[in-house]
């Protein structure tokens, strides 16, 4: 079983940065494609960028590129998502996921394990 923790997350002024963190349990973290998700309240949980476990291969919401990214430090069991140039439309709580040798989906379905989320706040 892997437990994923995020933090970072908080209130940020639009056209700030913030970067979140997600940390994985257990010794097999290498082996996860890890992605980035998020949920605004009212909306369903939509793909943010995805990072695989082979290659560190990225891909990325067209809602997001060139603003966001995604990035692993395998000694750390972590998972970072730096933001840049928040938008209030980035306000959502961010959830970080694990797909077991996966191929870098942008499908929610694809994730086995899901962290309980952190929020990020963009104020206009």
């Amino acid at each position: 079983q892997v437990q994923l923790v995020e933090s970072g997350g908080g209130l940020v002024q639009a056209g700030g940065s913030l970067r979140i963190s997600c940390v994985a349990s257990g010794r097999t973290f290498s082996s996860y494609t890890m992605a980035w998700f998020r949920q605004a309240p009212g909306k369903e949980r939509e793909f943010v960028a995805t990072i695989t476990w082979n290659d560190g291969n990225t891909d990325y919401a067209d809602s997001v590129k060139g603003r966001f990214t995604i990035a692993r430090d395998n000694a750390k069991n972590t998972v970072y998502l730096q933001m840049n140039s928040l938008k209030p439309e980035d306000t959502a709580v961010y959830y970080c996921a694990a797909d077991p040798l996966g191929g870098g989906s942008s499908w929610s379905d694809e994730y086995d394990y899901w962290g309980q989320g952190t929020q990020v706040t963009v104020s206009s």
